[in-house]
């Protein structure tokens, strides 16, 4: 086996930089108008709370249906035509929001922008880009994109709207999908294969197993769920700033304030939950403190009651959203982490959408304070759904590359060899792809062991 090594060719270092950046500009884009819709509706002929949550969630309900179908197309018509058209369709959705004076014309123009669901084609692209050792690296990269798009998103979009207007946002968010395009064309070199890739894109014949296993079902629920809430309380939370006290126009320094301290308190629990193995414990800790968060804001008024209780959940969002795929990666069957991540982002952006309608229709039918209490009576079901789930295994994915054509025939022992060899848990082998994918507790594996089977299946046994 060649050793594996961390540095980046500089065609992979362009396409990571290009395509997270990609990535970020265009969830940017999405994540801007939440902090400052339900504020503004006024302006918007015919808006109710209940229009504006649909407006909120609305994206997320064409993301949820097209992301899938956009993925496979991408591996008939190629990346970057497919990522170009969802590019061109959040472009025009922006547009047509912008130039609203109805909130009918805004829900339009977030449906366009949602149906521009180009996110598994990026990622399949990125993996066409990168080598088996890298990827992972490059795949936490996006990960990492995607937070700091929506902390900066959380600030931006309130000083555009208060400087300029709601539809200053939209136009804002316009101007990203054009730079979006620049930088697929320009910065992110041409792919040199196009190949499906287990570990990222999806596969229809894995879906069956995939939707059956309870332990990922409750890891959909999860994220489900908290994007359910998040986009809930959005619907309340703008106006909950303002009868404190804060300004429409220095909410964003509110929300930088929060943002900034709740990463800082959630980096070191990831790490313990990780290294200590209590990543089931400690999700069921930030699932409980959603609860008493958004019990919290039901409850008790104040500006430093509101500026607490909204840390406290978002240092619990924060820690879900980077410990839920961890755990899904841990969970997922070799060889199908690209479709346990398809169905748990169709889960996501299905609790999007739901979250804005029902806390519209929360806040249309019984007031603000409703929101808070329907959202945390959700979340507690949801810890208690969460209780009877296992702990996750302590184990990690690879993709091993293999230099050589494997036959059908020798498919079975190539398998059993790998499976063999101690601490490989799991173990498919896919002689199209040339690669195996492994299910690997590191504390037990035998590299050496390993590495001695590679090399072995490379020159030809």
């Amino acid at each position: 086996m060649r050793k594996l090594s961390g540095l980046l060719l500089a065609s992979e270092r362009r396409a990571i930089t290009g395509l997270a950046g990609l990535y970020a500009t265009r969830m940017l884009g999405l994540f801007m108008v939440l902090p400052v819709l339900a504020l503004y509706a006024d302006e918007l002929a015919g808006a109710t709370p209940l229009l504006v949550g649909l407006a909120l969630g609305v994206y997320g309900l064409t993301q949820a249906i097209l992301q899938i179908p956009f993925g496979l197309l991408s591996d008939r018509l190629g990346r970057k035509p497919v990522i170009a058209t969802g590019l061109l369709l959040f472009l025009v959705g922006s547009v047509v929001a912008a130039a609203a004076d109805s909130i009918s014309a805004v829900i339009l123009g977030r449906c366009l922008q949602g149906s521009g669901a180009v996110a598994a084609a990026i990622m399949a692209l990125l993996a066409d880009q990168t080598r088996e050792q890298v990827r992972t690296a490059a795949m936490a990269t996006i990960g990492l994109s995607i937070g700091v798009a929506f902390a900066v998103a959380m600030v931006l979009g309130p000083w555009l709207a208060a400087a300029f207007g709601l539809a200053s946002v939209f136009w804002f968010t316009a101007g990203l999908a054009v730079l979006g395009l620049a930088v697929l064309w320009k910065l992110v070199p041409p792919a040199p294969r196009r190949l499906r890739h287990r570990d990222v894109g999806i596969d229809r014949g894995q879906l069956t197993e995939i939707f059956t296993r309870a332990d990922l079902w409750r890891l959909d629920l999860s994220i489900f769920s908290l994007h359910l809430v998040l986009m809930a309380i959005f619907v309340a939370v703008p106006f909950r700033l303002v009868e404190s006290g804060i300004a429409a126009e220095r909410h964003g320094l509110t929300y930088l304030a929060i943002m900034t301290l709740a990463f800082a308190a959630m980096v070191p629990l990831v790490v313990v939950a990780e290294k200590r193995q209590r990543m089931k414990g400690m999700s069921l800790t930030a699932i409980a403190a959603i609860v008493v968060s958004l019990a919290g804001l039901a409850a008790f008024e104040g500006r430093w009651a509101l500026f607490g209780w909204l840390l406290l959940f978002f240092i619990a969002f924060n820690l879900l959203e980077a410990m839920l795929p961890s755990m899904l990666s841990k969970l997922a069957p070799a060889g199908a982490k690209g479709t346990a991540m398809g169905v748990y982002s169709t889960s996501q952006f299905l609790g999007a959408f739901l979250g804005g309608v029902l806390g519209g229709l929360l806040a249309q039918q019984w007031g603000l304070p409703a929101v808070f209490v329907g959202s945390a009576a959700l979340a507690a079901l949801w810890w208690l759904l969460m209780l009877g789930m296992p702990a996750p295994p302590h184990l990690s994915s690879e993709v091993v590359a293999l230099d050589d054509e494997h036959q059908e025939d020798t498919l079975d022992t190539l398998m059993a060899s790998f499976a063999d060899v101690a601490g490989v848990e799991d173990v498919l082998v896919v002689p199209e792809e040339r690669v195996a994918y492994l299910k690997v507790d590191r504390r037990r594996l035998d590299e050496d062991a390993l590495a001695r089977l590679i090399r072995s299946n490379r020159h030809g046994g």
